[in-house]
Order: C-alpha cells, then structure tokens, then sequence
C-alpha cells in the first residue's frame, strides 16, 4: 500500500473449527493490499462449571487441577486457531504484517469486550453464527444480538462455509441503505468477480390487496380501491432514484457496471420473508442491510427487519449497517 495505512477488521474467533470459515469469507472479500485483519479471541479463564473459583470458595479448591488442565487446553486450542487462521489470510495474499493475533482476558463479559474492542477504529466487526457445540451455537447467537445493541460499526454475522460471490442488498429510500451500499462499496476487493443485486421488498403487498378487496365491495369502494391500486403499483417507481444512486456510488467505487443488478419484489409475506425468499431463489451468499431510517419510526421498522433476516439466514451471510 505504498506506506499508507490499512483499514482494520476485527474478527472474533472463539477457537473452534467454525472460526476457519469465518476466516476464509473475510479472505474471499477483502482486498490484502487494504486491510489489515486483527483477530481477536476473549478469554474466560474458567469454565462456567468452575466459575464459583474465582470468588474465593474453598469448597470448590479440590478442583483447581481439572480448572488448570481445561485452561491449558483452551490455550492450546485458541493459539491453534489462530495459526490456522493466520495461515489462511497468507495463503489468500495477506501480508504477515496486515494479520495481527490478539488474546485478551475477559474483563466484562464476551459480547461488551468485544464491542469495546470494537470502537477502535475498525471498517467492520465479523462474528461468527457456530460455534463448538449446540449450546456454544445458542450462546455465541446471543453474543451476536447483543453485540448488535452495542456497536456503531457495520457487524457481519457469517453463517455457512461458503466464500462470497453474490451479495443481496436490501434498499429502501431511507438513509441506512445508502450507508450500507457505502461499506459495501468500500471494503469489496473489485478485482474479484462479485455480482451485487439492489433488491427491494414491498412489504406485504398481496395481502395488503387481498385485505383492500374484502374491505372495498360497493362500486364507489371499489373505485376508491382501484385508485389505491394504482398508488401501489406506482410506489415500486419511487425507487428508482435509490437504484440510481446506489449503482452510481457502487461504479465510483470501481464496481464493474455488468455487475450490479437490481431487482423488486412484491411478496406475498412480510419484508423479512420476502428478503429471504429472493435470497435462496438466487443463491445468495451474501445479505446486506440497513438499520437507520429517516426518522425513529422507520429505524424501528429497520431494525425488526434486519434482525428477522438475521435470525432466518441461518446459512448465509448478514451484513447489518448501523
């Protein structure tokens, strides 16, 4: 990078297996030359079963050799991780200098150290959706939504094995959606061979029609209802603009023109689903969206669909831009 300094990603990796895919994603989409990549490991010294040890209690003492011999373990595995990790990033053209290991003991708690680490001045945070068991999987969800509450920064949540290819990106005309398209445009590698789709829900569209016809049955409703309609259809036209846009600020970031798409879909369920529903019909890897809106109403309306998304893209990517 001629001298100049990198943009930073925080990865967390939890030491199991399911941090190597995470790893081999963030390698698929960022270009080496760029990014530095900092993964970050939070450490509980214990485990739960032992925890009452660090308060002291001497009935729990007889088991402070087991306690040791976990500890050692967990070392071994997160400093094994690391160099696989570490070892995937070079293989995918990352200078050992732009990789950097960080072990810390847990001060707060997994999901606030991670978020506090967070505000240091990185592009994006990248967790992982699995992690060493069923149980681990449940818990590592629940550091994912919390984490969600209490970082700034764009957060992606990676499920799945896959490298990114296709990247669905959610639009509405709100604010959030431009911000998303922003990071989106600036951490892709654009030597590679991404095709980005603008996507764009109308919620509940069907049955909003379905509801309007039960509702309007004289002649004179019926008008009123053929008018309403008609706004319907032409609402699908307002975002046009935002199409124009996001392709505009994708090009500027050297996004190949052939490769941006754009698409709308007048579902028959509800945003989330619809999102989902395009996601898998076109094999999507990759989900970009947006939590801000205009206004606080619309930041509600975001922020239930993103997490919905979340919580339904159990093998795929989710990229939520705060």
């Amino acid at each position: 990078m001629n001298g100049s300094a990198r943009d930073r990603i925080l990865v967390t990796n939890d030491g199991s297996e399911h941090s190597l895919p995470m790893v081999r994603y963030v390698s698929s989409i960022l270009d080496p030359d760029r990014f530095e990549v900092v993964l970050f490991h939070v450490v509980t010294r214990f485990p739960e079963s032992f925890i009452d040890l660090e308060k002291g209690i001497p009935a729990y003492h007889y088991e402070i050799v087991s306690v040791e011999t976990w500890t050692k373990q967990q070392e071994k595995a997160i400093r094994e991780s690391m160099e696989k990790a570490e070892a995937i990033l070079m293989d995918a053209g990352f200078p050992k200098e732009a990789i950097t290991l960080r072990i810390e003991d847990r001060k707060i708690g997994t999901a606030r150290d991670i978020a506090a680490e967070s505000q240091n001045g990185y592009k994006a945070l990248v967790v992982g959706r699995r992690g060493l068991s069923d149980l681990k999987d449940f818990m590592l969800g629940s550091v994912a939504e919390h984490i969600m509450g209490l970082v700034s920064i764009p957060v992606w949540i990676v499920g799945g094995e896959s490298l990114s290819r296709n990247v669905l990106a959610c639009l509405d005309a709100s604010e959030g959606s431009m911000l998303a398209l922003t990071h989106l445009g600036d951490v892709l590698d654009t030597s590679k061979d991404f095709e980005i789709t603008l996507f764009h829900a109308v919620p509940s569209f069907h049955s909003l029609r379905n509801f309007m016809r039960e509702v309007f049955s004289s002649k004179g409703d019926k008008a009123t209802f053929e008018k309403i309609h008609a706004e319907l259809d032409k609402a699908a036209g307002f975002m046009e603009p935002s199409f124009d846009k996001a392709r505009a600020a994708l090009i500027s970031r050297g996004v190949d023109p052939a490769r941006i798409h754009q698409k709308i879909a007048r579902g028959e369920s509800n945003t989330a689903q619809t999102i989902m529903e395009e996601a898998e019909k076109g094999e999507y890897d990759t989900i970009l969206v947006g939590r801000r809106g205009l206004s606080k109403v619309e930041e509600f309306v975001m922020g239930r669909v993103s997490n919905r998304v979340i919580h339904m893209a159990k093998d795929r990517t989710v990229w939520v831009v705060c």
